[in-house]
């Protein structure tokens, strides 16, 4: 009798999880505590175009890490969020392994915030959650069960 295997899966207090699961063609649904978010591939890569790409998400998870960090700091020093915007631009690698070669971020602050505070704005954004994972990537276990 072939014995199961069993898996670690992260434990404790900052241990978090999700699961993806086939939809149909090239398309999938990520649950993630009572949230969900399709992902799909463009018609050239054998999808139907109904969601962003996981390389999209990638690129939006760190844009979006970015938003959250400069209105916490935009709040915590009395500033308004209106105008807060974040643009990302991304590169491909033409080599292999298939990969993002360059993210390029536009961080709009809002017009009330003196110039004086920019640098402290940029000092925290750049090292957003996301960004801080990227520069001190975190190990990846994959099991096959």
């Amino acid at each position: 009798m072939e014995q199961a295997q069993v898996t670690e899966r992260p434990v404790g207090a900052d241990a978090h999880e999700m699961d993806v699961r086939y939809v149909a063609g090239e398309s999938y649904e990520v649950s993630v505590r009572r949230h969900r978010v399709l992902v799909d591939q463009p018609a050239d890569a054998g999808g139907l175009d109904t969601a962003p790409t996981p390389t999209e998400l990638f690129v939006a998870s760190l844009a979006t890490c970015v938003a959250f960090y400069a209105g916490r700091y935009l709040t915590r020093h009395g500033y308004d969020r209106d105008g807060l915007a974040v643009s990302a631009g991304f590169e491909m690698a033409s080599d292999r392994p298939a990969r993002v070669s360059g993210i390029r971020l536009t961080v709009r602050a809002p017009a009330d915030l003196p110039a004086a505070r920019r640098p402290a704005l940029r000092a925290v954004v750049s090292h957003c959650t996301v960004q801080n994972s990227l520069t001190s990537p975190p190990s990846v276990a994959i099991d096959l069960i």
